[in-house]
């Protein structure tokens, strides 16, 4: 419907659109596929990041059990492992085997994490740093993985020992031969598998340092994911390592060349790789992808919205915005009006996603205050809260009635609002972005009904805005909703793009239950 005043800018996705839309959209099918599947919640594509961290906790973990029964000689190890086969009640077979599987899982929870990022567009404007500081922690995990089997020293781990010193080789800064050099003997030394040993530790070691910078500038980064769902990984890790157990294949023995080896091609694909063309090809595939892997942020892309303003005027330092950013782009500094204690709220430009959830948690930002024009403690100037306290007064005073129904959308979500005569629509950058106060402010001011609507749980753009939002409207955040609002006036509902009928079906209930709710209530059904 038309609304009355000055037309508001046309306010789309915050963020840029996907590299490649058609393969967008078509991954938003599989994880709803997969929603209807495990829930929205225990989605395993939605929370790929945080699979990846507790494969990684599993691994430390299982690694640290596996080296205390290592024999740390080049002589014994080969033995100490093949003991774990003897342990009773298969013990030791499920701890290899969790061990083994776990690594094939991480490596590829981590592809399909880089992957989703990609085609969602996620690595421009602010996320730039997260992405390129994800990169490096690929090298170190595939490093990390193929020394692993070194530590087996059996035929194994002697073929990518050998294969690794040719492929390295080839590199014109080595100006000897590392297999000549170091596996020329009948032997390997004790020395060389303490190399190996430091290889595999100090490369975890070293990726537990990569991700706190990579998610450092994330706030309240899930590092494990939802208990059915890793609860679920770990009993699937646990079931293949003891269906398909993990077997040494022969001590090594430099003497002969190995043959007919079970290769995990997950974590040893590049060993092949470098028999079929040569050393030299492979270094020069391995530089371009990692070249390709970092330059999607310095792709072209349409340019950012503005960024959250603060007015140290109308702001308390209460650090609610502070709270519930998502990106930590927000600080608390003393105030500029020098009272002591007093603190104020300061922006990061780069940091900075402009969704609006901070506006959305300011306790300034209720409609209700009698003010001309409402200033908030901090806003975004593409939509000021004052201009949606207008336009919401405004287009339910034009709207003809008798029923009137306001929808709160989300613009990364659902792009095809209902189009009806008893719906007036405000489309955020983020469901998070409305102060729940405005809920009580459109049913005080003549709405029947008010449907807050958002991405789907799990999928919000910006990581935290339907998690807030539905925690502030059932009271369990600040700012809540308050309890005197009555629960048949709203709802909420996540959708996504393609559940359009889902949201039609969430505004005929409210339809219903405000219908219900405006009925009289008849003598006769008095006692």
């Amino acid at each position: 419907m038309s609304l009355p005043g000055p037309a508001r800018p046309s306010l789309g996705p915050a963020t840029a659109p996907p590299p490649l839309p058609r393969l967008a959209s078509a991954y938003r099918a599989l994880e709803h596929g997969f929603d209807a599947a495990f829930g929205a919640g225990a989605n395993p594509l939605k929370h790929l990041g945080a699979l990846g961290f507790m494969l990684l906790w599993l691994l430390v973990a299982s690694g640290s059990v596996l080296y205390i029964v290592l024999d740390t000689s080049a002589a014994g190890a080969y033995r100490s492992i093949a003991a774990l086969a003897d342990v009773p009640w298969m013990l030791g077979t499920a701890l290899r085997g969790v061990h083994r599987y776990g690594a094939d899982a991480f490596v590829v929870v981590m592809g399909l994490h880089i992957v989703r990022e990609w085609l969602l567009g996620r690595y421009r404007h602010w996320r730039k740093a997260i992405w390129w500081t994800g990169v490096p922690l690929v090298g170190l995990a595939f490093v990390s993985a193929v020394g692993g089997f070194w530590l087996n020293w059996d035929r194994l781990g002697q073929y990518s020992v050998v294969s690794t010193a040719d492929w390295l080789d080839a590199l014109p800064i080595l100006g000897a031969s590392l297999a000549r050099n170091f596996l020329g003997d009948v032997n390997l030394s004790d020395r060389l598998f303490t190399l190996f040993i430091f290889i595999h530790i100090g490369m975890p070691l070293l990726m537990v340092f990569g991700l706190w910078f990579h998610i450092q500038r994330v706030a309240l980064a899930k590092v494990f994911p939802p208990r059915v769902l890793a609860w679920g990984t770990f009993a699937s890790l646990l079931l293949l390592a003891l269906l398909l157990p993990v077997h040494s294949q022969g001590p090594a023995d430099l003497r002969s060349q190995p043959a007919a080896l079970a290769l995990d091609w997950w974590l040893l694909f590049i060993h092949p790789l470098v028999d079929a063309t040569s050393p030299t090809t492979v270094w020069a595939l391995l530089a371009l992808a990692f070249v390709l892997l970092a330059l999607p942020p310095l792709w072209p892309s349409r340019a950012r919205e503005a960024v959250a303003l603060v007015y140290p005027e109308h702001c308390s330092g209460c650090s609610r915005c502070f709270d519930d950013c998502p990106y930590s782009a927000i600080t608390m500094v003393p105030h500029s009006n020098g009272k002591a204690g007093m603190r104020l709220a300061q922006v990061n430009p780069d940091l900075c996603a402009s969704c609006g959830i901070c506006a959305g948690a300011c306790p300034s930002s209720t409609p209700f205050r009698k003010t001309g024009q409402l200033v908030t403690g901090i806003d975004m100037p593409q939509w000021p809260v004052d201009e949606l306290r207008a336009r919401l007064a405004q287009g339910l005073d034009a709207m003809p009635g008798p029923r009137r129904f306001v929808i709160f959308g989300c613009a990364q979500g659902l792009h095809s609002p209902p189009q009806e005569p008893d719906v007036l629509h405000f489309q955020l950058v983020c469901a998070g972005a409305l102060p729940p106060s405005f809920v009580e402010y459109a049913l005080r001011h003549g709405a029947d009904g008010v449907l807050i609507n958002g991405c789907r749980e799990g999928g919000c753009e910006f990581r935290l805005g339907q998690r807030w939002t539905a925690q502030r409207l059932t009271g369990q955040r600040e700012p809540r909703l308050r309890g005197s609002v009555a629960p048949d006036g709203w709802q909420m509902a996540w959708t996504d793009s393609g559940d359009e009928p889902a949201l039609a079906a969430a505004l005929d209930a409210l339809r219903q239950r405000s219908h219900t709710a405006a009925q009289p209530v008849s003598e006769e059904s008095h006692p």
